[in-house]
């Protein structure tokens, strides 16, 4: 059948498929789109089978303009094998390449009761007792899901994060000097393999589900592959999956209780020398992520402005490895948009383009809708940059040519072959850049630690 893109036409598949799954005749009821994210389209509804309860579920699809079939079956062959380790995983209710049905490739799920919203996780009083909990239990599930018999997930890859990601990284845009010296770092203090197991992949807060008593379910497996188990650790604990939060792990707890939660159920207890590598690792495994999100939108595969605004978080990332190596400090930086002169425009008078920016970004301020979230926060990008753009620009070029390079890319690239040292101006000429970007992005990020 055709690509389903209204819910008529959706409702209409998922009646095919769940009469399928079922084996009676089976009616669609509230289907509502969840996100249209990233990588993944998300909707709940609930199934009404002949003669039987209600069923509240969850459809993931990839989106029809980029199917990956195999992927969505080895997702979810790996969440079957998760739930037979006790891991706490939605069960599997159908899944298909969607040719019959919803139009591309899907797996079904029940729905699980929990909220997966860091936000909320990380602040809300209801969550208290689960915020103490969080991080032991976080350690025991990484353990169960370490326990999964890779025989049992048909087609799962082995991959060598490491290399991987350095490679995907050459290969993702501009050398960063940033990236350059902690990749220098990851290299000199990379720790022997812990292991092979299969690992979740993308193990960290908003891929976890908290109910009251602590974590009820680990969701989004597409990452699920064969390689060192302490990717997940390190992964739950790098710090863009804080959120702000001032735990190490999630933003809740201490990498002491992460590995004392995996040591009991796996019967060995890990490095924490070797978790805080993969921690830093993390950093420089999400900044090529946004570079390869963005790279989807840039290229024109997959028109998005969420994936296009995720490349611009690549400079969290450099700020977030130079601060995990102590080579930066935390600053507060006013936001440039909180002063704004009011300067009449000699051609085109008031309201000046700045002004118009503005009022474009108060407009969307009030809708409580993700996309029009989305676009106030490009319309800020853009107005900062129209405002200290070419102040930064020089600045940045003046302590680049003070260490003597022109651009940035030559500095990287001495960087790397070991060609120039890394010293106090080198430092701060990187720091510089880092900064910059930043201040454009999120001037905020700046004062993280």
């Amino acid at each position: 059948m055709s690509s389903p893109d209204s819910h008529v036409d959706l409702g209409a598949g998922l009646r095919t498929a769940m009469s399928r799954a079922y084996d009676v005749p089976t009616e669609i009821d509230n289907l509502e789109p969840v996100s249209a994210g990233a990588s993944r389209d998300i909707w709940f509804f609930d199934a009404r089978p002949s003669g039987l309860p209600t069923q509240q579920l969850i459809l993931r699809r990839d989106p029809p303009s980029a199917p990956r079939p195999e992927q969505m079956r080895r997702e979810a062959a790996v969440l079957r094998a998760a739930a037979e380790t006790g891991a706490p995983v939605p069960e599997v209710v159908a899944s298909g390449d969607g040719a019959s049905d919803v139009g591309s490739p899907y797996v079904i799920m029940r729905r699980l009761a929990g909220e997966s919203i860091p936000r909320k996780i990380l602040r809300e009083p209801q969550y208290a007792v689960a915020r103490e909990r969080m991080t032991r239990q976080l350690g025991e599930i990484a353990a169960r899901i370490h326990q999964i018999a890779p025989e049992s997930v048909p087609g799962i890859q082995s991959q060598s994060e490491f290399d991987t990601w350095v490679a995907e990284y050459g290969a993702s845009g501009p050398p960063s000097p940033a990236l350059e010296i902690a990749l220098k770092w990851l290299e000199e203090h990379r720790p022997p393999a812990a292991g092979t197991t299969v690992v979740h992949g993308d193990f960290r807060l908003g891929n976890i589900l908290v109910d009251d008593g602590g974590v009820s379910g680990v969701l989004d497996w597409e990452l699920a592959h064969i390689g060192d188990p302490m990717l997940d650790l390190g992964w739950v604990a790098t710090k863009a999956w804080r959120f702000g939060g001032a735990g190490q792990v999630a933003g809740v707890g201490s990498l002491e209780d992460l590995i004392g939660g995996y040591a009991a159920v796996a019967g060995w207890t890990p490095s924490i020398e070797a978790v805080r590598w993969w921690q830093i690792f993390g950093s420089l495994r999400w900044a090529v992520m946004c570079r390869r999100q963005a790279n989807r939108h840039l290229s024109g595969s997959e028109q998005s402005l969420e994936l296009a605004m995720i490349g611009r978080r690549f400079a969290e990332n450099e700020y977030d490895l130079l601060l995990a190596l102590g080579l930066t400090a935390p600053r507060e930086l006013p936001d440039p948009l909180t002063e704004i002169a009011t300067v009449d425009d000699p051609v085109f008078g008031q309201p000046t383009a700045s002004q118009l920016l503005s009022a474009v970004s108060d407009d969307l301020a009030v809708s409580r809708e993700y996309a029009d979230r989305l676009r106030r926060g490009a319309i800020d990008v853009v107005h900062r940059e129209l405002l200290l753009g070419d102040e930064l620009r020089a600045a940045y070029a003046d302590a680049l040519g003070a260490v003597g390079y022109r651009d940035e890319r030559e500095l990287a690239a001495d960087l790397r072959d070991g060609a120039t040292a890394i010293n106090d101006d080198v430092l701060a000429a990187v720091r510089l850049g880092v900064e910059a970007r930043l201040t454009v992005w999120n001037p905020r990020h700046l004062a993280s630690s």
